[in-house]
Parts: C-alpha cells; sequence; structure tokens
C-alpha cells in the first residue's frame, strides 16, 4: 500500500505540472505577457546608459509624473516613508516619549510625555540633547529633526542610552523606547458650565474611542451644549469621522456615500442610538479642514443638526485605497467619490493641473474670500436640506456662519517667526529663564488671569528675532497687540501642552465668542 501510494502521488504530480505547463489560462494574477516599454526603457538605462544612475530614483520619479495627470491625491509613498504615514493613521509609535525643537544647532527637549519612557528615565525639559548611545552626535547645523527621530525611534522595548547637557554639566540616561500615542483629540474641556469645546486634529484609527472618552467626560461635568472644532483637521480615516457623526444624528439617517466607475456605491448610516443627538451643536472649520473633516460638518450641516461657523473648507471629495507594493512602498489611489446626504460631492475641481490646485487656498486670499465672505462663488450646484437651507456641492463645505481671516494681524515680518520658529523658540527662552515664576501658576485659566505679556515681552521678542534677521520695528499695532496674545497661549501650550493652548486662546478667539452667540 505505501509503495501503490508514492506512485499514484508521482504520477499525479507530473500530470499536474503538464497541464500547468500546458494551459494558457495558468496565467498569474496580475502578470503582464506583453512588452512594457516602462520596464524596457528602464532595464535599457540601468545596462546602457553612459553613467551611473539609481533605478529606484528614476521609477519613483516616473511613477509620481504619471500619479499627477490622475488627481491630486494619487500619491506613490517610498518605503522610506510608509512608516511614519502609517504611524500618523495608526495613532501611536514606538519611541522615547519626548517633544524637541532645534535652534542654535542644538536638540532642545521642549515636552516630556507624563509617565512616557523618558518621564520614568528622569529627562527633564530644558535639557538639551548631545549624543545617542555614544556614538550619534545630535550637534551641529546639519542635524534635523528626522535625524534626530532615526536615533530615538526603534522597536518598543529596546534600550537606547542619551547623552544631555543639563545645568552645565552632562548626564547619561537609559531609556527603554515603548508606545508613545499621537492623540487626535488634543483637548476636551467646559468653556462655561453648561458648554463643552472638543478640538480633534485629525481621524486617526483611535480617534472615535478618544472621542467618546471626551464627551462622556464632558457630559458628567453638565455638558448640555458644545463647540466642536475641526479647524486645521486635513482628514484621515473615513469610518472614525462616520462613527462620530452617528453620535449627533438619529435613527438611519445618511451619514456618508462613496461612489466610483470601480467601486459600488457603499453607503455609511447610523445604526445606533447616539450620545449627543439632542443638544445644541457648532462646528467650527477654516480652509484647512479637509476629507473626513467635511464629511462630519457636511452631514450635520445636511441634517440641519449643527450650525457651521468660519470660512469655506478645503474641498477634498475623494476617497483613497492604499495598496502595498512589492519594493516595500504603497500606492495610495483614488478609488471613488464621496457624497454628503443630499448627494453634494465638494471635491473643488482639479482639470488645471496640481499646481493650480494646490494654489487654490493662497488664491482665496488674494481674492479677497476669507477676508470678505461675500466674494465666494458658489463652487456647484445648490441643494435644500429639509430645514429649507441652502448648501452647495462642488467646493468644499460653506459655513452658514462666515468669520473672516483677520490679515492686518499677519504682516510679513510676523509669517516669518512662523515660518523660521522664532517665536516657538522665544517662547522655550523665555519659559526656561522664567520656569520658576510660571511653575507657580496652576492652571491655564490663572495663567490668562495673571501673565500678561507687554512692552518687555515685545521688546525681548524685537531682539531675540534680530538673530533670525527678523525686523519687528515697523510691525502695526494690530499685528503687535495680537502677538502678545499668541505668546500668553504658547506660553500655555509650553506648560499644559494642547490643553493649555486652547484654555487660553479660545478666551479671545473670535469663532469661539460667535459661537456661544449661536447657541445662547
Amino acid at each position: 500500500m505505501p509503495l501503490l501510494f508514492a506512485v499514484v502521488m508521482t504520477v499525479g504530480m507530473w500530470l499536474g505540472y503538464q497541464l500547468r505547463e500546458n494551459t494558457t489560462g495558468a496565467v498569474g494574477f496580475m502578470t503582464n505577457t506583453k512588452s512594457n516599454s516602462l520596464q524596457e526603457i528602464l532595464n535599457l538605462v540601468q545596462n546602457k546608459y553612459v553613467d551611473t544612475v539609481s533605478i529606484d530614483s528614476l521609477k519613483e520619479t516616473a511613477i509620481t509624473e504619471m500619479l499627477t495627470h490622475l488627481d491630486p491625491h494619487s500619491v506613490y509613498i517610498p518605503a522610506s516613508e510608509l512608516e511614519g504615514v502609517n504611524e500618523d493613521m495608526q495613532g501611536n509609535f514606538m519611541g522615547i516619549g519626548v517633544e524637541f525643537q532645534i535652534f542654535s544647532d542644538t536638540v532642545n527637549i521642549v515636552n516630556v510625555i507624563e509617565d512616557g519612557p523618558s518621564y520614568k528615565a528622569g529627562v527633564q525639559v530644558g535639557d538639551k540633547l548631545i549624543l545617542v548611545n555614544d556614538t550619534a552626535k545630535l550637534t551641529g547645523k546639519k542635524i534635523g529633526p528626522d535625524d534626530v527621530k532615526k536615533h530615538l525611534r526603534g522597536p518598543g522595548g529596546s534600550e537606547v542610552k542619551i547623552t544631555v547637557l543639563r545645568g552645565g554639566q552632562l548626564k547619561t540616561i537609559n531609556i527603554k523606547r515603548g508606545i508613545i500615542p499621537l492623540p487626535s483629540v488634543d483637548v476636551a474641556y467646559m468653556i462655561d458650565t453648561a458648554t463643552g469645546f472638543i478640538h480633534i486634529n485629525k481621524f486617526s484609527e483611535t480617534t472615535y474611542p478618544e472621542f467618546m472618552a471626551a464627551i462622556e467626560k464632558l457630559q458628567g461635568k453638565g455638558m448640555q451644549k458644545l463647540v466642536l472644532d475641526l479647524r486645521g483637521n486635513g482628514g484621515g480615516v473615513l469610518q472614525q469621522a462616520a462613527n462620530i457623526a452617528d453620535e449627533f444624528l438619529d435613527n438611519d439617517k445618511m451619514i456618508v456615500y462613496t461612489q466610483g466607475s470601480k467601486a459600488p456605491k457603499a453607503e455609511y448610516r447610523c445604526s445606533k442610538d447616539g450620545v449627543f443627538e439632542k443638544g445644541k451643536l457648532t462646528v467650527l472649520v477654516d480652509e484647512t479642514s479637509a476629507s473626513a473633516s467635511e464629511i462630519l460638518s457636511g452631514a450635520l450641516q445636511d441634517w440641519d443638526r449643527a450650525t457651521i461657523i468660519g470660512r469655506r473648507t478645503f474641498g477634498k471629495g475623494l476617497v483613497q485605497q492604499q495598496f502595498p507594493l512589492s519594493d516595500g512602498g504603497a500606492l495610495r489611489l483614488t478609488v471613488a467619490r464621496y457624497y454628503t446626504p443630499l448627494g453634494r460631492n465638494i471635491q473643488k475641481p482639479y482639470n488645471k493641473g496640481i499646481d493650480n490646485y494646490e494654489d487654490e487656498l493662497m488664491q482665496r486670499f488674494h481674492d479677497g474670500e476669507v477676508v470678505h465672505g461675500d466674494t465666494s462663488v458658489p463652487k456647484g450646484p445648490a441643494f435644500k436640506t429639509k430645514g429649507g437651507h441652502i448648501v452647495y456641492g462642488g467646493g468644499g463645505i460653506t459655513p452658514d456662519v462666515f468669520i473672516p481671516f483677520d490679515t492686518t494681524s499677519q504682516p510679513k515680518q510676523v509669517l516669518q517667526l512662523y515660518m523660521k520658529n522664532t517665536l516657538n523658540n522665544f517662547v522655550y527662552e523665555y519659559y526656561i529663564q522664567n520656569r520658576g515664576y510660571l511653575q507657580t501658576i496652576k492652571t491655564p485659566v490663572e495663567l490668562y488671569k495673571q501673565f500678561k505679556p507687554g512692552e518687555k515681552e515685545w521688546q525681548q521678542l524685537t531682539e531675540f528675532a534680530k538673530k533670525d534677521t527678523i525686523d519687528l520695528s515697523t510691525v502695526n499695532a494690530t499685528a503687535k497687540a495680537d502677538m502678545l496674545k499668541k505668546i500668553q497661549s504658547l506660553m500655555a501650550r509650553q506648560v499644559w501642552r494642547a490643553e493649555g493652548y486652547y484654555e487660553v486662546s479660545n478666551e479671545t478667539d473670535p469663532m469661539i465668542r460667535k459661537a456661544l452667540e449661536e447657541m445662547k
């Protein structure tokens, strides 16, 4: 019997091999039996070209150029960048748990995440990072943020030794790397006894559970009204935005649907009772609110559930799906368009090329749209909500209440303070020099009342800015006053991170004031 079994198996294997060789239908998936001109050219360049060239670089260039003829959001992600891109969507990464800034050619530790690996190992705000594992020198003009991250990040549980300069003395610290969260819900606090505030900076895989924890905390404090801030939120995971919309809308209301020429219609509907279906709701947006932010604000606007306040959103109504590639990279390809419940596709036009598309936000400033809302011409067809409101598709979500951008507070010199990171560096240096006083202030509200930057701080900033060749002597009074308020907000962030920043900046924010008026 064993011999008979072996003979039968051998004959079967031989017949299978012959059938595979002779059957034309055996061509594998994604196999192209025809000549590929692109691959032929790359082979000829590699084998015949007069100089040595990087074929991988040529491939990336060819792929990138090809994708520019599709749409602005189909992109190739090289293997070297994929981990960082995925980490942002996952909502965490492996590292040591510090925030840093580079100035004066030195890496300065500006924040240590509480209860993180560095916190437990004894790293302190104000430490200057000099060496990693005794070999990687982290000082000098050529050092950049990516170089620092490369040395500090690594597998969870692995150890890294850093050398820091503290109080003029070198100190060696051993740290075991761990999971570092990348929160998408920056802050959740009560503006007053009845009104909560939540800011979401992106939609990652952890956003919905973060949001639920935040809103339940606020409801426990008596929240009856909510300001949801989506300004600066460039989007992310569609399902997370849909889950949050479900908490505001009742029954089985449509939230969003997607459809493409090769992708069947997919509907996202409410499926459960929401935790905040009845309370008054305002949503803050601006020209940098995009994608999933527009899904959420668009659904709430279509169902007359919230008052949208701010400026017209970015206008991204395309859905991407990420496909892994054999080189370790990935292709993020547009596969469908998304539509709000009323059928609005809010994707702004991109038929005039990538450069024109990317410059569209700047064009809004040049046209005056961000300053005067009535200069904004509807970019698509009109739709009417059940409540009788007219809304438009084809170019972002137009808010119900327009709040202008204050261009008088943003002269060229002030913009340079941000572009060169001068303002953040000044605030950090000020904190280090005045740490004793600032640590006596216990809450952001106390800081807002007690720390009032004035002429003294302005003169200090003026001198500090000269190091970066920025002349503040001609800055107008409006911009000066705004900058002093910004110093106050950034100091709150230095002490209490995002929570402190929003609690202080919201005290004078015109959108916040308008939101509170709308909900009275």
